[in-house]
């Protein structure tokens, strides 16, 4: 190649990459991916792999790998025109090929680095990247998502089956399911159980299986523990085709400190921030992001719209968002330096997510932005331009401590702590709110969901029944964390996979497992749970202050006025003759008992419909009279009013109107004579006038 030639296809490789590294460094990139990492590429004929790579502190690096015995002069990369970012040309590279950067230090040390944005790595405990090609996957979901795009996410059921891939089954000798067995066991599971959505645990690559993907070194590939990136695109693509959606947890908030990842990537500070007071979560031993450096706008931003791009997801579930929100997160006085307002707000963090939002929503509207955020911060599911966030859901966290702190009492106290199964519609209608029993809740010492119900065994079943009865009524969408659905009584590990043994061996058990699949088809078909979630439109109280029977009853209502009825009793005992306000007379049918014999209950209701007497109740003008089984709930409709009779009229009119009807006979008879009388008289002249007649012969 001569040396104009060498001139123009280096000009043509700068045109390439020069508006995408300005973007890069302004921030304003949200398709990294498609310029850093390594990519299969041809150059004058030849195939292979171009590599680029970000840093700017780095004397030199290089790519190193069993091609070229870990050598790190053998394939050392150029400075690319910004000056930070390197890039090389290696042909003859094939998938799957292992590598690392080799990055020379200001100060010497060489750092073997994976690929800040590798799409494919070695299994852990190996920590290398691989070459892998995205490109060629052949997407089947197509009706899915054009049904998608029409659909309007906060008037539509949202109940999400969380879990964790690692564990929710494992084959006899303990290694994981593969994507592509979760594709043929979890996807009809999940269907057959009448979900909507799953949300998976962190799947971008981590380390340490402990952390439960939560510390993450890869933030453009899925974990190689369960085989390839197309092998998990095959896994969205066979959830699509059951019609349920994908999300995906993701964390922005903070890395691991492990050498091979984004740690001071090139010798010193970089995607962390190097301010002391904002570098570490101590607690977690971890790293946070430096929100204000423009190149780690544009690395997270892509990231998370990478997710949405190559691996079709509907969703993401953003991880530990009040950590990024507080500059006092976690820390004590003296541990932390307030911003320029003299607060504990960190405003670039803030800029951050609502920039994260802004881009994805322009390129994905249909997206589920997911906030998990415990604290009382305002607006978070609110647009930016308002002063919010810009996510359109938030985890209900106050709702889930004071539930599971209420459920977890014995129900002779649950009286005196009646506010925290009602607070929750104080501030019900403040954000886009999703109920969530997550996999933190049945974790270190907490117990499983249905191990923190008091009583006796059945007990505890009719506990997780009413419970998740209440749930599901209660304004908001569902989370429910694996294991709840058939009532394993041992806390998550994730060294094991779930107990579904229980489901097949006990009949309680195999009943809730019936009654939670019942719950969500019946939740997914009633519009009333789910249609109007962001105002008194949809919900009205019967009574919300029943505290000394651990009642509470309820109205729901959709976008056409239709109505059902919750009932609810957390007590201990039975509440025989219990007079259930209602705003109309008339019929009121049950539609569904949590207490049926098919579900594990004792069936004591015996009859469906109940008819309202003209009783006030809980400040209702009438009221239903039901014998209410303990820990159980109820649903009722009311009855279309029969049609109503067509007036007849009263006895004496009657006899009136029958006389006149008589008289009006025989008046009418009376005339008709005297007419014809008349006539044959006429009849009778015009015969003896015609006989008078002069013969005219």
């Amino acid at each position: 190649m001569s040396k104009e030639q060498q001139m123009i296809k280096e000009q043509r490789l700068e045109q390439e990459t020069d508006f995408p590294l300005y973007l890069y460094h302004h921030g304003k990139n949200d398709r990294i991916y498609e310029v850093f990492g390594a990519h299969k590429k041809t150059v004058d004929g030849e195939e292979g792999y171009m590599f680029r790579v970000w840093a700017p502190h780095a004397q030199q690096v290089s790519v190193v790998g069993d091609f070229n015995g870990w050598n790190a002069e053998a394939n050392v990369m150029q400075r690319m025109v910004d000056g930070e970012t390197f890039e090389l040309f290696i042909p003859g590279l094939k998938q799957y090929d292992v590598y690392k950067y080799c990055v020379t230090a200001a100060d010497g040390r060489q750092l073997m680095k994976a690929d800040p944005i590798g799409f494919h790595t070695e299994t852990p405990p190996a920590t290398a990247s691989k070459l892998y090609d995205l490109e060629g996957y052949e997407w089947k979901d197509g009706a899915y998502l054009e049904a998608l795009y029409k659909k309007n996410v906060y008037s539509s059921p949202m109940n999400i089956y969380e879990v964790n891939l690692l564990s929710w089954k494992k084959h006899d000798d303990g290694n994981y399911y593969s994507y592509l067995d979760l594709a043929r066991e979890l996807v009809p599971y999940v269907k057959e159980m009448g979900y909507t959505h799953v949300e998976f645990m962190p799947v971008t690559e981590f380390p340490y299986d402990g952390s439960w993907g939560y510390q993450v070194t890869g933030y453009f590939a899925v974990t190689s523990r369960l085989g390839t990136p197309k092998d998990f695109m095959a896994l969205v693509d066979a959830f699509h085709a059951a019609g349920i959606g994908v999300i995906l947890d993701w964390v922005p908030a903070h890395f691991p400190k492990d050498a091979h990842g984004l740690y001071e990537f090139d010798g010193q500070p970089l995607y962390e921030s190097s301010q002391w007071d904002r570098m570490e979560h101590k607690s977690w031993g971890t790293r946070r992001f430096d929100y204000g450096r423009n190149e780690v706008l544009s690395f997270l931003i892509s990231s998370a719209c990478f997710l949405f791009d190559k691996f079709h997801c509907d969703g993401l579930r953003v991880d530990a968002v009040a950590s990024m929100l507080y500059l006092d997160y976690d820390k004590r006085e003296g541990e932390w330096v307030p911003n320029i307002y003299g607060e504990n707000k960190n405003l670039e963090a803030i800029a951050f997510l609502r920039k994260l939002n802004e881009a994805v929503f322009l390129r994905y509207p249909h997206a589920l932005m997911i906030a998990e955020e415990s604290t009382a911060w305002g607006l978070v599911t609110k647009p930016g331009s308002v002063g919010g966030l810009g996510f359109n859901y938030k985890w209900n966290m106050g709702w889930m401590n004071d539930m599971l702190s209420y459920i977890s009492l014995n129900p002779f106290f649950r009286m005196n702590n009646h506010n925290k199964l009602t607070f929750s519609m104080m501030y019900a209608f403040s954000e886009n709110y999703v109920l969530p029993i997550s996999h933190d809740e049945v974790v270190y010492g907490k117990c499983s969901l249905i191990n923190k119900m008091p009583g006796t065994y059945e007990e505890k079943f009719a506990g997780v029944r009413s419970f998740l009865g209440y749930m599901m009524a209660h304004p908001g969408k569902k989370l429910g964390f694996m294991g709840y659905e058939f009532g394993q009584f041992n806390e998550w590990d994730y060294h094991k996979q779930l107990d579904f043994f229980l489901a097949d061996e006990y009949e309680m058990h195999r009943k809730l497992q019936g009654y939670v699949k019942a719950l969500n088809e019946f939740y997914a078909s009633t519009p009333a749970f789910f249609e109007v979630e962001d105002s008194w439109d949809g919900f009205e109280w019967l009574a919300a202050n029943d505290a000394d029977k651990n009642i509470v009853s309820f109205i729901r209502r959709d976008k056409k006025g239709n109505e059902i009825i919750a009932l609810i009793s957390f007590s201990g005992a039975d509440s025989p003759g219990y007079w259930m306000g209602v705003n109309k007379r008339g019929k009121y049918r049950i539609v569904f008992n949590s207490d049926d014999k098919k579900y594990g209950g004792d069936g004591k209701i015996k009859k469906n419909v109940f008819t309202a007497a003209k009783k006030p109740s809980h400040g209702k003008m009438y009221s239903v009279v039901i014998d209410v089984p303990k820990l159980c709930c109820i649903y009722f409709v009311k009855e279309p009013d029969p049609p109503k009779a067509e007036k007849l009229p009263a006895a004496g009119a009657k006899k009136k109107a029958a006389a006149a009807s008589v008289k009006s006979a025989e008046g009418g008879t009376a005339k008709t004579a005297s007419k014809a009388a008349a006539a044959k008289t006429a009849a009778g002249k015009g015969k003896a006038k015609t006989a008078k007649k002069p013969d005219l012969k």
